[in-house]
């Protein structure tokens, strides 16, 4: 079983940044790493900045074939859904500037492909990502949340049928085989810019 596809999660956070990399063979999930970005408090920019460097190294370190992000969904607070969205901005630029394509989901969409239902608890959420990805002990929330936003993009894939689609040589579409190889991904998934 060596063809698989490397997914990286993000749930973008201005304190906390969670981040999951799973790899996905065929119908079966594979735990890679996951953790949570804690981000040091001072000037917004400088915030953004760390957000933005850690992305971008944890991405370099782990070489995901495509990552998924958290969409933002606004709070009672516009404030702090603005804060919120520039996190989300800095992790979004970081894994574009790694040359990721990125799918986004409402945090709806992912507890319902990963709970069941849409209206799940951040600790249902934890122990489902304990349970699927068969990991010893309870991971912390963002972390589990970056995890189910991966898991997400996996079913999703494979609904569209991507999963063991095309493949490099070594049998892992990352994103350092060339530009065909990615534009034959990006053209399956539907990821494809249009001219």
């Amino acid at each position: 079983m060596s063809d698989f596809v490397r997914i990286m999660g993000i749930d973008p956070g201005l304190n906390h940044t969670g981040f999951g990399v799973i790899d996905v063979y065929g119908s079966e999930l594979k735990f890679v790493i996951a953790g949570v970005i804690n981000v040091p408090k001072g000037e917004l920019a400088a915030r953004l900045c760390f957000i933005f460097t850690e992305v971008g190294k944890i991405a370099r370190e782990t070489t995901p074939s495509f990552a998924a992000c958290e969409k933002v969904f606004v709070n009672m607070n516009p404030h702090t859904t603005l804060l919120l969205g520039q996190a989300r901005g800095a992790a979004l630029t970081a894994l574009a500037n790694e040359e990721l394509s990125v799918n986004e989901f409402t945090p709806t969409e992912i507890k319902q492909a990963t709970v069941g239902t849409g209206r799940a608890t951040k600790a249902q959420v934890q122990a489902m990502m304990s349970h699927m990805l068969g990991l010893p002990e309870k991971i912390q929330p963002d972390a589990a949340d970056a995890l189910a936003c991966a898991v997400c993009a996996a079913q999703s894939f494979r609904m569209m049928g991507a999963i063991n689609a095309p493949k490099t040589s070594a049998g892992h579409a990352r994103r350092h085989s060339g530009a065909k190889n990615r534009a034959a991904w990006e053209i399956h998934l539907g990821l494809a810019r249009k001219e």
